[in-house]
């Protein structure tokens, strides 16, 4: 069948377990948190804004997670100046920052999360919290 591909897709009951796996982990750290889950073409299928999050982290949260699901693999690593350019090309569907990890079964994509608000390391802490609640592949 060579004119049509089988894809994975997180259900919004995935979406919503993970969701909440990630605002247990954030409470747990104390870092109130935007967190973004998308499909694997970039489509929201949950979001929220926890008290106390930033505002604006709510646009690079969703930023992350559309950029995780394209490029399928974590933020955060792609050069400054490519990730500034792409950000500014897709009108800031995509950035740089960490915080951002595609959601994979068996190496395949279902999706992918966008976690912003804390430091780096707190956004991937949250977001690999909300993997491992899905059983999804850690990255």
């Amino acid at each position: 069948m060579e004119n049509v591909r089988q894809i994975l897709m997180l259900s919004h009951a995935g979406a919503i377990k993970a969701l909440s796996a990630a605002i247990e982990a954030a409470t747990e750290i104390g870092v109130p948190q935007c967190v973004f889950i998308v499909d694997p073409s970039g489509e929201t299928i949950a979001s929220v804004r926890m008290d106390g999050a930033k505002y604006l982290s709510m646009h690079t949260a969703r930023a992350k997670a559309r950029t995780a699901a394209s490029i399928n693999a974590p933020t955060g690593s792609m050069p400054h100046e490519f990730g500034t350019s792409a950000g500014i090309a897709s009108q800031g569907g995509v950035t740089p920052l960490p915080g951002g990890l595609p959601i994979r079964y068996n190496g395949k994509l279902a999706g992918a999360i966008g976690v912003g608000s804390g430091s780096g390391e707190q956004d991937f802490q949250v977001g690999r919290a909300a993997l491992a609640a899905i059983g999804a592949d850690q990255v």
